[in-house]
């Protein structure tokens, strides 16, 4: 029987082997000397190009300072998926908006209006009220016309 080191035994065997194109790399590489892209993109790619070199998973945790995880979970999606999809986030379940994008756009109008009789000008509370009693939606908060400006 051979002798296990200990450093052997607490990684298990690599499930997914990262082989990338040459068209691959290159494409990893530019996105990494751009620097415009997300950090958790850029993170992305330099396990994928590490993974690719031979590296283990001990040492890419070491030098990009990424858990086991995120590792295990890149390695998977590019071998599955494909590289493209391994730098990308799953979309995200979320609750479905109140608003359509043309009811959103309305509130916004009305906003750029005179505002009622009594007040300067349309407060979060006041456009709050107007989903309302539009029938847009049965309950509006404040805090949600904020995020009105924020939509694309």
């Amino acid at each position: 029987m051979g002798v296990t080191h200990p450093e052997e035994r607490a990684m298990p065997a690599i499930k997914y082997r990262v082989m990338l194109t040459d068209d691959e790399v290159e494409m990893l590489e530019a996105l990494l000397r751009k620097g415009k892209s997300a950090a958790r993109k850029q993170t992305r790619a330099r396990i994928l190009l590490k993974a690719a070199a031979g590296s283990k998973d001990a040492q890419i945790m070491e030098a990009l300072a990424v858990s086991a995880t995120m590792i295990y979970n890149t390695r998977q999606k590019c071998v599955e998926e494909g590289v493209e999809a391994a730098l990308q986030d799953r979309p995200r379940p979320g609750k479905a908006p109140k608003l359509s994008d043309k009811q959103c756009a309305q509130i916004i109008a009305i906003a750029c209006t005179p505002a009622p009789a009594g007040h300067d000008h349309w407060t979060l509370r006041l456009l709050a009220d107007k989903v309302v009693q539009l029938g847009y939606a049965e309950s509006f908060s404040h805090e949600t016309v904020t995020a009105l400006k924020k939509t694309p």
